[in-house]
């Protein structure tokens, strides 16, 4: 039997990331796949999304850039996805596919996918369905745990530092709310491995109903521990002892350009549609982000002995920011801004803080301190 990932979140990122390298193996001959998308929350009539990846013929994926100097400009009709359902309105076949098939989980569930309702994330013998995402994955793991205990592969992709390791705490709170036996629990340490991920491609545009445009780079870091195996062998998916190395490069300078890129954007009114490429063109603004890198972001990563490898992240960051073939909005950017500045600037000076003296850094310090007391005010 092949090994079926399901895949909880339809998100334009997840098309042409995880999925995307699941088809390229595919086409290389490996046997993994295919893949069941399921819409987390919310009624498939919603959108679009849902029916549309059970269509013959996948979905188009467009890779545009620049690689080595050269460009890329080419069209892939990714296949691995072979059905969407909803998790609200098809609980059934999800849970059939979950207890008899499924050999991965991926998740992208957005920033706020962890969090949990006690008064909404029962899963009792009435069938109702949970509301969080989280309660949901604990129901189905139950059911698994009771039909037949299989061994079964979690990789989460929300952009969250330990999010194997914090989706398994939300699994286990879910099920100590329902009063789920602690023999589930023993089964799930056994035989669920939670594995902690990072992930990285710029996924600018969509295609409706079901599609995207993405850049040619791509990253998927997985930390190596027991229990823990890829879906499938590709270039771009990384088995990693050292997943710090690549969270710390990416959140803390291409995510950090982002959020402080959206910060400029918000705070000084400019262009709706503004993407990251036009912002830049601005050369008082370009100015401004060279120089906080060069300033504020690099002798932090000097003074963790990183300093020679985020010098050369920074100037990738800059060509992938400034791919002349990608529109990417910074309205989209700017979504739950403020959680963003807490992980990637607030968690930065953090981390730069605890290896030497306090970083000089009043740029991120003023934007760090502003969305502190913004989420303090009553």
């Amino acid at each position: 039997m092949s090994a079926r990932i399901i895949q909880f979140g339809t998100s334009r990122f997840l098309q042409a990331h995880a999925a995307f390298f699941v088809h390229e193996a595919r086409q290389s001959g490996q046997d993994v796949g295919p893949i069941t998308v399921v819409q987390v929350s919310g009624a498939s009539s919603r959108s679009g999304r849902v029916g549309a990846f059970g269509k013959t013929g996948g979905y188009p994926v467009v890779i545009r850039g620049m690689v080595s100097g050269q460009p890329v400009d080419r069209t892939v009709q990714v296949t691995s996805v072979d059905r969407g359902l909803s998790a609200v309105e098809h609980w059934d076949e999800l849970s059939r596919l979950f207890v008899k098939e499924a050999e991965f989980v991926i998740s992208n569930t957005g920033d706020t996918g962890y969090e949990t309702s006690r008064d909404e994330d029962s899963f009792g013998a009435d069938g109702q369905v949970p509301r969080s995402f989280p309660a949901k994955l604990a129901a189905l793991l139950v059911k698994r745990w009771q039909a037949s205990g299989r061994p079964l592969v979690v990789l989460p992709c929300e952009l969250v530092t330990g999010n194997g390791r914090i989706l398994k705490q939300a699994v286990i709170n879910c099920a100590e709310l329902n009063a789920v036996p602690t023999q589930f629990v023993t089964w799930l340490d056994d035989h669920v491995a939670f594995a902690e991920t990072l992930v990285d491609r710029i996924v600018s545009q969509p295609i409706e109903p079901i599609g995207a445009v993405a850049e040619p780079y791509a990253l998927w870091a997985i930390k190596r521990a027991p229990g823990v195996r890829l879906p499938c062998s590709h270039p771009s998916i990384v088995l990693t002892d050292d997943l710090d190395r690549y969270e710390r490069l990416k959140l803390h300078i291409l995510n950090l350009g982002h959020t402080v890129l959206a910060e400029i954007w918000q705070r000084e009114n400019r262009p709706e549609n503004e993407t990251v490429r036009a912002i830049l063109a601005d050369k008082e603004i370009r100015a401004r982000l060279d120089a906080l890198y060069q300033t504020e972001v690099l002798p932090g990563f000097a003074a963790n002995g990183m300093g020679d490898e985020a010098k050369a992240y920074v100037a990738t960051t800059l060509d992938r920011f400034l791919n002349p073939f990608l529109e990417h909005r910074i309205a989209d950017i700017a979504q739950h801004h403020r959680e963003k500045v807490a992980r990637r600037i607030q968690a930065f000076l953090d981390w730069a803080d605890k290896a030497a003296s306090p970083l000089d850094a009043p740029v991120l310090r003023e934007i760090a301190a502003r969305h502190a007391l913004i989420e303090t005010t009553p």
